[in-house]
């Protein structure tokens, strides 16, 4: 994108404060995992730095299951604009049934609109050391359960697929402006 995507516009609202926004009213613990050598966020949720620098996503991950409280974290990247809070709250309902909880879209799994559970950690762990960062490696892990969520389990929810529209391009950006504007923020309602 060529600038830092958390300070993006979409609507009134920039892509971390609208993340922020729907984290505040799921979850009571919210914090934010950034990189090592990403300048400081000023937001009233911790923000926590990568443990093992240049990581990636998964670093990040690692960094938010290994520092969490609780066993169960709902991870996802601040650059989705339109988080659909029931569709959250139907990842997190089913978390007994495995120990990591992905969609799987049109566009395929999104690894950073998911449930994690702490049983992930030890393989997490040793990804990261061994550098493979690719977290769909996850899913084919003989040692985690995982449950992946269907398009067509979600299409009741979010019958539009815009809850898991990533901004990456600044194609995507003006395409989130458009939707926005078009008065299609499936999210406002919960």
């Amino acid at each position: 994108m060529g600038e830092d995507k958390r300070f993006l516009y979409v609507g009134d609202r920039t892509l971390i404060e609208r993340t922020l926004g729907i984290l505040r009213l799921l979850f009571q613990d919210v914090c934010i995992v950034i990189g090592q050598h990403t300048p400081a966020l000023q937001v009233t949720v911790p923000v926590l730095r990568d443990i093992v620098a240049n990581s990636g996503s998964l670093g990040g991950i690692y960094t938010g299951l290994k520092l969490a409280k609780m066993e169960w974290v709902f991870v996802v990247a601040c650059d989705m604009p339109f988080l659909n809070p029931s569709a959250i709250r139907h990842l997190v309902a089913l978390k007994q049934e495995a120990d990591l909880i992905m969609v799987r879209s049109e566009s395929g799994l999104q690894p950073t609109h998911a449930v994690y559970s702490r049983r992930c950690l030890p393989v997490i762990e040793q990804m990261v050391q061994t550098r493979h960062l690719r977290i769909q490696e996850l899913v084919d892990h003989p040692s985690i359960r995982v449950r992946c969520v269907s398009a067509e389990e979600l299409r009741e929810i979010v019958p539009d697929g815009q809850a898991f529209f990533n901004v990456n391009t600044p194609e995507d950006l003006e395409a989130a402006k458009k939707l926005w504007a078009d008065g299609n923020d499936r999210h406002a309602t919960i």
